[in-house]
């Protein structure tokens, strides 16, 4: 598999930190603009005509705050034929106008923002359900729950942004020193286009020192979001082993490490805005000094003078626009780039193109000298060939770490075999598509993780669409019925975050019965009932005995009381088949198979 990109380094060379801005620009920019969806563009073309007509008004606007003072003043003619009282109202109009045409803008863009965001999110939840069992134990849920949040949260201001910030501003500054060198004279222009680029050059350089310092922040955040949800996922561990205390102690040493990669972002911020302000500040005294010195010899009006002033302030604005705009774009640029970095992350099992869905006549199951291991340099099957006949129960006992639950992980294809085939009625399952073969295969894990919702939705969860009548045959024939018409809320009984509000057994019976209500024609149980006393385990088996009849079914087990019945019965050793043949004829061969029945029966007796 390949290896993923690094989420928390934060000495990324800038041509790679540059290269992958583009590539999230380039990845979001189809969202502005998509083929099959026309309104989208017509939206887009709105708001901009809506951004330029606004940008039209606010330019000219200051022209009527002149002629308002000019008229106050007496002085020069009023513009539009207009008296000082007229201009102070079509100034305010402007200004109404202004504000008004921008909300348009933003009322017209939000569908298109709302719809990106609705759509990478869930291209993002989509693409990690199909990534690879192999990812998804090596990654902390909560680090991954932040990075998705973040980026996320960042499509829409990326795309409002992209179209309404850069071209836009570049429009509005140019208007503005256009404006002040045909009213007045170039040096007016110059000091303007020196402020300007003093100004942009310092917000990049002190925005890109930023932006490492925000990594570093989120970085922190993400490791103490980790441990946050680590710690709570694992709450009953953490009771039985009396950490609460040093579960604080380790959240703490995250918060103190996030808390001062905030100070170094906060204080570098305040540097940022003095700076800005600064400059700023030199420009609009060094333009104003020159009206001054206009008006003192009389080549200027007090309302040259005040328009001078308005669009210096006019500038102001959009250039700290500017900065804000910049910043928080590179920001959104490093959030969405981790996302963009899992929807990168290959999905090492797929379907092959044009694979047609399994087709499934009686269910026999066959390995065909399969080898596997999670790791290249760690072989965890050796070439085990073995074959489950249609309609019969095989049971794979061996001791942990034989291969036991790997058999079962290759049947369902969380990983493909490294060697040899794993075949369904001769159908090769690395050549049919995933869909097919999970809704074939039904599974009982030995640990049963349960949603945190209802015991009606979580066996509903068997298939889609089922009916309270089939709900409640599953949960009869997983032996739980009796014991759910007791709750006080019955079938609506909350089970608590991964069902920790059940019991073992009970958690147990919610999953057989949920795998009951899909009726598949495949059944895996893994070490299906492992957390059940001895005498629901035999109602359990049972059931797992009728639910059975007719299909094929391969149990994983570790009590072999559980398989004795099972019509053949294989010994794993090491990842390889030690011995195979019914209870009694392993008994008799007096092998591994009998010492390991022996053993667990003297134990039995012993408790």
């Amino acid at each position: 598999m390949r290896r993923s990109a690094p989420m928390q380094s934060n000495d990324m060379p800038e041509t790679n930190e540059r290269r992958s801005g583009w590539r999230t620009i380039r990845k979001v920019s189809p969202y502005l603009w998509p083929e099959d969806e026309p309104w989208v563009k017509r939206r887009v073309v709105l708001a901009m005509g809506m951004l330029v007509i606004a940008k039209l008004i606010a330019v000219y606007t200051p022209i009527l705050y002149k002629g308002a003072v000019d008229g106050l003043a007496g002085e020069g003619v009023p513009p539009l034929a207009l008296g000082a009282v007229g201009l102070t109202v079509a100034y305010g109009v402007a200004r109404m106008m202004t504000v008004g045409f921008q909300q348009l803008r933003d009322a017209s863009f939000a569908p298109v923002g709302q719809r990106a965001l609705r759509a990478l999110a869930l291209e993002t939840f989509q693409h990690i359900h199909q990534l690879s069992m192999r990812y998804h134990v090596t990654r902390r849920t909560g680090g991954l729950s932040r990075i998705i949040e973040r980026g996320v949260k960042g499509v829409e201001f990326l795309l409002r942004f992209l179209l309404f910030s850069i071209g836009p501003l570049i429009l509005e500054l140019l208007l503005v020193a256009i404006i002040l060198m045909w009213l007045f004279d170039v040096w007016y222009l110059v000091v303007v286009a020196v402020t300007i680029a003093l100004y942009i050059w310092f917000t990049f350089a002190v925005t890109e020192w930023r932006v490492k310092l925000r990594r570093e922040m989120n970085d922190q955040d993400t490791e103490a979001n980790q441990r946050a949800i680590d710690s709570l996922l694992n709450f009953e561990t953490v009771k039985y082993f009396n950490a609460e205390q040093r579960e604080a102690e380790r959240y703490d040493v995250s918060m103190k490490a996030y808390a001062g990669a905030a100070l170094k972002t906060a204080y570098s911020l305040a540097f940022l805005n003095f700076g800005q302000s600064f400059l700023i500040t030199c420009g609009l005294i060094g333009v104003m000094v020159l009206a001054a010195i206009g008006v003192q010899n009389g080549t200027l009006t007090v309302g040259d003078f005040v328009m001078v002033n308005a669009y210096m302030i006019q500038i102001t604005v959009p250039l700290n626009f500017l900065g804000t705009v910049y910043r928080e774009i590179r920001q959104s640029l490093v959030d969405m780039g981790q996302m963009f970095d899992l929807l990168d992350q290959p999905t090492e099992v797929t379907d092959k193109p044009g694979a047609p869905n399994l087709a499934i006549n009686g269910g026999e199951v066959t390995l065909d000298n399969v080898r596997f291991g999670y790791d290249a340099d760690r072989e965890i099957l050796k070439g085990v060939s073995l074959t489950v006949p249609a309609g019969q129960t095989v049971a794979i006992v061996g001791a942990t770490g034989s291969g036991k639950s790997t058999i079962g992980r290759l049947l369902f294809r969380f990983y493909d075999v490294t060697g040899g085939a794993l075949k369904i009625d001769g159908q090769d399952v690395r050549n049919v598509t995933l869909n097919s073969l999970h809704a074939a295969i039904g599974v009982v894990p030995q640990d049963t993780v349960l949603f945190n919702d209802t015991i009606r939705y979580n066996i509903a969860y068997g298939r889609d669409g089922a009916t309270q009548e089939e709900v409640e045959a599953a949960a009869k024939a997983a032996q739980i019925h009796e014991f759910i018409i007791t709750l006080p809320e019955g079938y609506d009984t909350k089970v608590g975050e991964r069902g920790l509000k059940l019991s073992g057994g009970e958690k147990q019976r919610v999953g057989i019965a949920r795998t009951l209500l899909k009726n598949p024609p495949i059944l895996l149980l893994d070490e299906a009932t492992s957390a059940l006393d001895t005498d629901t385990e035999q109602d359990i088996k049972d059931a797992l005995a009728r639910a059975g009849e007719g299909r094929t079914v391969l149990t994983i087990a570790h009590r072999l009381s559980t398989i004795a019945e099972a019509d053949r019965i294989v010994v794993l050793e090491q990842g390889e088949i030690l011995e195979q043949g019914t209870h009694d004829e392993l008994l008799q061969r007096e092998g591994r198979y009998a010492q390991l029945w022996n053993r667990q029966q003297s134990d039995a007796q012993a408790a």
